[in-house]
C-alpha cells in the first residue's frame, strides 16, 4: 500500500515526524575530530584575512595621497571612495572565496578549515557575502557573547553560522572521513 508521493515515486514513510528535514552533516559526538580547535583556529585565520583584506586598502589609500599630491590636492577628493570600495572588497572577497571549490577565505585555508552548510554541501558566493554581512555585524554588537556562544556548542558554531546554518569544520580530517566514490 502507497502513502506518500515523492516527485512521482511512491514510498510507504508518508508518516514522518522530522518534516522531511535531513539530519546534521556532521555530528560532534561521531566525528570529534572534525570540530577540534576550529574556534582558536577561526580566530588566526580571521587574522590573516583581515591582512589579505587590508593590503589592497593600504595601497589605495598610497596611491590616493600621491596622486592628490601630483594633482595639487585635487586627487584627495577620492578619499571618500576608500570606505565604500573597503566594504565592496570584503564582501566580494568572503563571497568569491567562500563560493570557490575550497570553500574557505585565504586565512581559512591556511589554518585547515572550509565552511559547510549544516547539511554538507559547500559554500556559494551569497552565502559567503551574508557570513560576511552577518559576522561584521554580529561582532560589532555582540563582541565578547558571539566567542561565548562557539564555546557552548558542540559543532563550535558562532552566532552569525547558527542564523545561517553554516558550520565550520577541519578541512583535512573531513577529506579522511569521508567515503570513497564507489565504482560500477
Amino acid at each position: 500500500m502507497s502513502y506518500g508521493n515523492d516527485g512521482g515515486n511512491w514510498r510507504n514513510d508518508a508518516w514522518r515526524n522530522d518534516g522531511g528535514v535531513p539530519p546534521h552533516a556532521f555530528d560532534p559526538l561521531m566525528q570529534p575530530d572534525l570540530f577540534r580547535g576550529v574556534l582558536t583556529r577561526r580566530v588566526f585565520a580571521f587574522l590573516i584575512d583581515l591582512v589579505v583584506l587590508s593590503a589592497p586598502v593600504i595601497l589605495a589609500v598610497l596611491f590616493i595621497a600621491v596622486f592628490g599630491i601630483v594633482t595639487l590636492g585635487l586627487g584627495w577628493a577620492l578619499f571618500w571612495l576608500v570606505s565604500p570600495a573597503s566594504i565592496v572588497w570584503a564582501i566580494v572577497y568572503y563571497g568569491a572565496s567562500i563560493g570557490g571549490q575550497h570553500s574557505a577565505t585565504i586565512g581559512m585555508r591556511v589554518m585547515d578549515l572550509e565552511l559547510r552548510t549544516w547539511y554538507g554541501a559547500r559554500g556559494y558566493f551569497v552565502l559567503g557575502a551574508i557570513h560576511a554581512v552577518l559576522f561584521w555585524a554580529t561582532v560589532s554588537f555582540l563582541s565578547p557573547l558571539v566567542l561565548l556562544i562557539g564555546l557552548l556548542n558542540g559543532r563550535r558554531r558562532l552566532l552569525h553560522d547558527i542564523i545561517l546554518g553554516t558550520v565550520i569544520i577541519n578541512s583535512s580530517v573531513r577529506t579522511q572521513i569521508s567515503p570513497a566514490a564507489r565504482a560500477y
